[in-house]
């Protein structure tokens, strides 16, 4: 009974998408915007469940389950951006003959996926949450089965994520057989245990890096991330930018300071070279992007490479670094999304091409100044709330000695700004499309997305300054939890 009680928010969402799913089932598709609702206040349900006694860490189910400050914060984000995922959606899909009621269904399955991931203290944990995520999300990718690039954005999805599961498996066998077990617990004592660097356990650490890096989409696992956002239903990428991110990344933060961390010295080379090339290849692949989306996507793998910085310098404060950054991070992707979801032509195709958002200003003020909004944001220019995201890593790897890793990073903002400049030149500067952007939403579905498209930009606007107090105690007791 105790482990139901610590592990209330996961029980509440398995029993919650088999509720769901039964509904679709005897209901159709025209539940879908029913089902919708109902996975958002399933998502409440399972907020409410959420117990953060930081830094008390409470083990259920035979020490394979945690539930800490860290895990608690993790999943808090996860089911804003699920729920939002979810909202922004039915309009969408409906538009494009794909309303059907599997997508809530599936994005609840993909969160509780994600909920056993960030509560993993075993390496056996890991893995079962990390496939329940993505069997969900090869599904979603090609939620528009009747189009090619949707299938084909599935596709490449499962076959590299695939090939990801047997790198990560490997390296989970490596790491049983030289130390023995597979509790992040017994590995971090085992590894300490040892007068000698155990070579074994290091194979083992670079597969499980390797594979936990696809899902956060570092160099060099990033190759499926553009074709996937840009072949995936827009409400499907926006999903695929926000929560899973959040997840995998803060995973990777429990398995490098918690079960790792007494191979401190070794991993921080490898998670420095991905923070590197994630940050020049995001900044450089995004040039000459012409779709809005692959340009997001290569912005998602550009700011990835910014929270490596933090993880790298692993202390608390470059854990605390990294949960804002996430946190800040979510928001702005999410109301870029949102922007991109608010426009289509004449004929309710969406556009995507930045050449159609010429002149957006004069047609669109509003949704052009939000969009610039989270474009600068993104660039991490003053005043805006994504400055404070790049410089709490920034501050983190310096005080951790990193100086050279923080002034590189500072550099590649300067060559991510370029393309975020861009966008906000297109929209201000450049002469209107011939395309006629109109309001994409719907009537109904205009209301909800114009709330949330007007929270996020007053999240990213200087106003989110209000929030960085309680925002930043929140993310110091979760990276507490860890050290």
């Amino acid at each position: 009974m105790q482990s139901l009680a610590i592990g209330a928010p996961e029980v509440v969402l398995a029993a919650g998408a088999m509720v769901l799913l039964l509904l679709g089932v005897f209901r159709g598709d025209g539940a879908l915007g029913g089902l919708s609702w109902g996975a958002v206040i399933l998502f409440g349900l399972a907020a409410l469940n959420i117990v953060d006694d930081s830094p008390v860490r409470a083990l259920a189910w035979n020490d394979l389950y945690v539930a800490d400050g860290l895990s608690a914060f993790l999943k808090i984000l996860i089911l804003a951006g699920a729920a939002a995922s979810v909202l922004l959606a039915p309009a969408h899909l409906a538009r494009s003959g794909a309303a059907r009621f599997e997508y809530p269904v599936l994005i609840v399955l993909s969160v509780l996926g994600m909920f056993v991931m960030v509560s993993a203290n075993n390496l056996l944990t890991l893995y079962v949450g990390l496939e329940l995520m993505s069997l969900a999300a090869y599904v979603l990718a090609a939620f528009h089965r009747d189009e090619e690039r949707s299938a084909e954005a599935g596709l490449k999805y499962f076959v590299l994520g695939s090939l990801s599961s047997g790198l990560l498996l490997y390296g989970i066998s490596l790491v049983y057989g030289f130390v023995g077990s597979t509790d992040f617990a017994a590995i971090a004592a085992g590894l300490a245990a040892g007068e000698e660097r155990n070579m074994g356990a290091l194979f083992g650490l670079v597969f499980v890096l390797a594979g936990l890096a696809f899902k956060v989409s570092a160099v060099p696992f990033h190759m499926w991330t553009p074709d996937v956002y840009e072949g995936a239903p827009t409400p499907v990428a926006a999903f695929f930018a926000t929560a899973p991110k959040v997840a995998a990344m803060g995973l990777l933060l429990r398995v490098a300071l918690d079960a790792f961390s007494g191979m401190v010295a070794d991993w921080r080379q490898i998670i420095i070279f991905m923070s590197l090339a994630s940050m020049l290849v995001g900044a450089v692949g995004a040039i000459g992007q012409g779709n809005i989306k692959r340009l997001l996507a290569y912005s998602s793998i550009n700011n990835i490479g910014f929270m490596l910085i933090g993880l790298a310098a692993a202390t608390a404060a470059g854990a605390s670094a990294v949960l804002l950054y996430l946190a800040i991070y979510m928001v702005m992707t999410l109301g870029a999304f949102l922007c991109v979801l608010a426009l289509s032509d004449s004929e309710g195709r969406p556009v995507e091409t930045l050449s159609d958002l010429g002149g957006l200003v004069r047609s669109r003020p509003w949704l052009a100044t939000a969009l610039a909004i989270f474009m600068l944001s993104l660039a991490g220019l003053p005043p805006l709330f994504g400055f404070m995201a790049k410089l709490a890593v920034f501050e983190a790897a310096v005080a951790a000695n990193l100086w050279l890793l923080a002034v590189l990073g500072v550099l590649s903002s300067v060559i991510a700004a370029y393309y975020y400049l861009r966008v906000v030149k297109i929209l201000f500067f450049d002469p209107p499309a011939d395309v006629v952007v109109v309001d994409g939403a719907g009537q109904g579905a205009a209301v909800v997305n114009n709330g949330m498209l007007a929270a996020a930009a007053l999240f990213c606007s200087p106003l989110g300054y209000l929030l960085l107090g309680p925002l930043g105690e929140a993310t110091r007791r979760a990276a507490a939890s860890l050290f």
